[in-house]
């Protein structure tokens, strides 16, 4: 059979996460509108007849302010490195941004240093007209030398079978690399707090998204339950109250949706606790940062 490692590489938001979803046809990472949403690298493994796949999911390649995102960046580009193929993922919607080039040039320096070949996939085709389309692929081109370039949509998996199969030639031979039962090795502690992120994330807006993380402080297992205490951190006090609500009906809310969303993902029943903790210039703190993985 056929394995090998494939790093999924794009600016924010440009449909990553969203990406590995599908083609695990599993949610392992969480998605929101918010550019900035994956903040490590997340590992996903297709079983397949004829190959297993490592997908890696990496944090959006942007400019850094705050030493979490330099973090992240690093994430990406030592996720490059190491893959057997990349995904260069950028959108259909719009025409090449400062953004985009920021990522093909990283791309380019990856593969000059001997990293694996490139496909350029033009992720959202569905929304736009196919006259659309071929410009935008010419652009494209220009920059770079594609070893592929494939129209998709993460989303309703559009022409993700083309995608498969032209990865699957590129692999080479060789024995599969996890165990047929590996999906993620993401740990249920690691799950439960970026369920909770993404249900905070999907109910504000403006910057409070990029001050927000989550530590879980208890993850207890007893037979088909598991108790788990969490802590929302934020940088300001004013925060606090946006996550908090009226009465504290925001958090409630959060608590209680990212508590079904456990629950469906681990196959047992949850009790959920959260609070919300004020920790001033966090994603400055490298002792915060290591204890939150990132």
């Amino acid at each position: 059979m056929k394995s090998g490692s494939v790093a999924i590489i794009g600016r924010p938001n440009v449909g990553k996460s969203t990406l590995l979803n599908t083609l695990l046809q599993e949610k392992i990472a969480i998605v929101s509108d918010k550019p900035q949403t994956t903040r490590t690298r997340i590992l996903g493994v297709m079983h397949r007849p004829d190959a297993q796949i490592a997908l890696l999911d990496t944090p959006g390649l942007h400019e850094p302010r705050y030493r979490l995102n330099r973090r992240m960046v690093k994430t990406a580009l030592d996720t490059m490195k190491d893959a057997d193929l990349l995904y260069v993922m950028v959108e259909a919607t719009s025409q090449p941004g400062p953004g985009d080039r920021l990522v093909v040039e990283h791309v380019r320096k990856a593969i000059e240093l001997g990293g694996g070949p490139a496909f350029l996939l033009i992720n959202k085709v569905d929304l736009v007209k196919k006259s659309r389309v071929l410009p935008l692929i010419e652009s494209y081109c220009t920059m770079l030398d594609w070893t592929e370039v494939v129209p998709i949509s993460a989303k309703t998996g559009l022409n993700l079978d083309r995608l498969l199969e032209l990865t699957v030639k590129l692999l080479h031979e060789g024995e599969a690399l996890f165990g047929e039962d590996v999906v993620t090795d993401q740990s249920m502690r690691t799950l439960a707090a970026e369920i909770i992120r993404e249900q905070i994330l999907h109910r504000t807006r403006e910057e409070l998204p990029y001050s927000v993380a989550v530590e879980i402080d208890q993850f207890i297992e007893e037979g088909k339950l598991a108790r788990i205490a969490a802590s929302v951190l934020v940088e300001r006090e004013s925060q606090k109250g946006i996550i908090v609500g009226k009465h504290g009906a925001r958090l409630k809310e959060v608590a209680t949706c990212a508590r079904l969303g456990m629950e469906k993902l681990f196959g047992m029943k949850v009790f959920l606790e959260v609070w919300v903790r004020v920790r001033v210039a966090w994603r400055q703190n490298e002792q915060i940062l290591t204890k939150l993985g990132y």
